[in-house]
């Protein structure tokens, strides 16, 4: 079986991201992709966050939270550090930034209210990750 992945159609691994999903321009949501997830799988997670915003703004900052079932299509999404619920594109204060997507598989359903935080994502994940995969993208004022 191959491994747990992430994709989007949008841009390649570790490539530029469009200008058309940043923050401060069209805020599209990227088209995002799983691929050969486990067959144990009841919930899959996804975290964007900006590893390099701890420089500028000393944390590492949220971009993106969803989570959903896999016997409910439902995208449950939580509160990025804009402090809106769902998708908060790329906006670097200073310069280019590499964006991280992380994706999870888990083999437990989640029970999480629209507007959670990432640590409270990622407290009701702990125990229960079956897979992970990585999806990074750069992107530049």
């Amino acid at each position: 079986m191959s491994e747990f992945s992430i994709t989007c159609s949008d841009f390649n691994d570790g490539a530029e991201i469009p200008k058309k999903f940043g923050y401060k321009h069209e805020n599209e949501q990227p088209n995002i992709q799983f691929g050969s997830v486990p067959d144990e799988t009841k919930t899959l997670a996804l975290i964007m966050d900006d590893p390099d915003a701890m420089a500028a703004v000393g944390k590492i900052w949220v971009h993106w939270l969803t989570y959903h079932d896999l016997n409910d299509v439902t995208l449950i999404q939580g509160k990025t550090d804009f402090g809106e619920i769902g998708y908060g594109g790329p906006a670097p204060p200073d310069g280019r930034h590499t964006y991280v997507f992380k994706a999870y598989a888990l083999g437990k359903e989640l029970v999480l209210k629209e507007g959670y935080t990432k640590q409270e994502l990622e407290d009701a994940m702990k125990g229960h990750i079956l897979a992970e995969a990585k999806l990074t993208g750069t992107f530049a004022p």
